[in-house]
């Protein structure tokens, strides 16, 4: 019988906040049609809007500026189809061909899978690179940009290593050379400070199973006066952009998680990173041959993406989970590949490293406690993964 279970796997999502899953349950009575003029549809429209308020206060944006989507994938797939429509100026250059979109290596699967999409639609698409941290190398950036460059996709926050992109000054990069910025903000919202105008981004995508509300919901930034096509055509909501029956009870949802962390965060945020910082330094006196990914200060609080050498990531994980331990090796998306973390080959780690690593991502209701626990097992199973590997040859075999 495992003697504790600890939850170390929140970059992939997190437990419904007990006042988000109260709302949702109130809200279960609110089954008009958003849509319908009559009492019961305008009562699900007025919490629709109180949820639209509540995440565009969150953010620094305006009511109107937000819509609201079935996913963060969704709201990515979006923005980058928008370049794919010659009847934008900013998406077509002289020649009447499709402008061109810069996005990194180290972006969520759902952008890199859309972007080989459009590039097979005839939409130009440039990668850029990142240092060993996995910031994207925003010298690189401005050497790649030039007037034919339509828009600048980079993500805020990483998934897999917490790296923080500096997107203030990538935003102002592009919008110098007459791109469009857009930011895939999913693991950033409810865990970091986000202000869409500060950043100066044009578009920017959440998601509300990453700030403890619920799956199936998310939604996306559109700055006031910016381009913008439906991807999902068919009917009026969302002024239009996004058609299909409001999800009103996962939208509410949203809201009120959005509402929570505005209060919450900054004391979550200390205590989260102390205890990411806990576990960083047991492993460092506990195990050897590792090697910590990430950028060691513009990193999200709550992020520990680690490599223990000679070891397979998918064994450690099966240990860990057999005394009650979950974490990951890597996005939830791309789970089920064997292929190595790109973001981490990307960084210029080798393969067998890559294959290697553990993501520990903490939340809101992780205790010392919890910490404990993984540091009295975790050497434990690294030393048994060792003894069965035929790639480790060291001190610790």
């Amino acid at each position: 019988m495992k003697a504790r279970t600890v939850y170390l796997d929140n970059n992939a999502t997190t437990p419904i906040h007990p006042e988000v899953k109260k709302t949702m349950i109130e809200a279960m009575d609110i089954y008009g049609n958003a849509s319908s003029v009559h009492s019961f549809g305008r009562k699900a429209r007025r919490s629709i809007e109180q949820a639209r308020t509540s995440i565009s206060d969150f953010i620094g944006a305006t009511p109107d500026e937000v819509i609201f989507m079935g996913s963060g994938s969704e709201a990515n797939n979006t923005v980058l189809n928008i370049f794919t429509c010659r009847c934008f100026s900013c998406a077509v250059s002289a020649d009447g061909k499709c402008k061109e979109i810069i996005t990194s290596k180290v972006e969520h699967p759902c952008v890199l899978r859309t972007s080989e999409c459009i590039l097979e639609k005839g939409t130009p698409v440039k990668y850029v690179g990142s240092d060993e941290y996995g910031r994207v190398d925003v010298e690189q950036l401005s050497k790649m940009i030039s007037k034919n460059t339509g828009l600048v996709s980079i993500m805020m926050a990483n998934n897999e290593t917490g790296t923080i992109m500096d997107i203030k000054r990538i935003a102002a990069i592009a919008h110098a050379n007459g791109a469009l910025m857009h930011t895939d903000a999913v693991q950033a919202v409810g865990k970091i400070p986000v202000d869409v105008r500060d950043l100066g981004v044009d578009f920017l995508t959440f998601s509300g199973h990453k700030l403890y509300g619920p799956k199936g919901v998310g939604g996306l930034y559109v700055r006031k006066g910016a381009v913008f096509c439906p991807m999902i055509h068919g009917g009026h909501q969302e002024q239009g952009r996004r058609a299909g029956t409001e999800n009103t009870i996962g939208i509410v949802g949203m809201g009120k998680a959005a509402e929570a962390m505005k209060h919450e965060m900054p004391a979550d945020v200390k205590k989260i990173k102390t205890l990411r910082d806990k576990l960083k330094e047991g492993i460092k006196r506990s195990v050897s041959d590792i090697k910590f990914n990430g950028h060691p200060e513009e990193c999200l609080p709550g992020t520990l993406n680690v490599s223990f050498e000679g070891c397979e990531g998918e064994s450690i994980l099966l240990y860990m989970d057999l005394e009650g331990i979950a974490a990951s090796t890597g996005s939830a998306c791309a789970s089920g590949s064997l292929d190595p973390s790109h973001v981490l080959l990307a960084m210029g780690l080798g393969p067998e490293v890559a294959h290697g690593s553990i993501r520990f991502s903490f939340g809101r209701e992780n205790t010392e406690e919890d910490v404990d626990y993984v540091l009295g097992k975790l050497p434990g199973i690294i030393e048994r993964v060792r003894k069965m590997s035929t790639a480790y040859t060291g001190k610790g075999k």
